[in-house]
């Protein structure tokens, strides 16, 4: 009873990288939007709603590939299903918030 926890770990962690453009991009817009209404953030001045066309796509497709990537190694992995995809989404934030938080 193998568990390829190293692939899909590392799988995740590589993929967590190219994570921060649509990580990012969601923080930006809550920022600019619900959040300033509330008046919890200042609005960038400079912010016309000119992403919010290619905002979906970026997030859906790099949702799609991370998900494609971890249910084609779920199948080599004997973890509950409310185990792995909760520690799946977990390891690919560390790389994702570590390059957010640099200066």
């Amino acid at each position: 009873m193998r568990k390829h926890w190293w692939a899909t770990v590392g799988a995740n962690l590589v993929m967590g990288v190219p994570g921060v453009v649509p990580l990012w991009l969601l923080w930006y817009m809550a920022v600019n939007g619900p959040l300033a209404e509330l008046g919890w953030t200042v609005r960038e001045p400079t912010e016309n709603d000119g992403m919010l066309l290619w905002l979906a796509p970026v997030v859906a497709a790099f949702v799609l590939l991370w998900w494609l990537a971890n249910d084609f190694l779920r199948r080599w992995n004997t973890a509950a299903a409310r185990v792995y995809w909760p520690v799946c989404a977990l390891v690919t934030l560390v790389p994702s918030v570590t390059l957010m938080a640099l200066p």
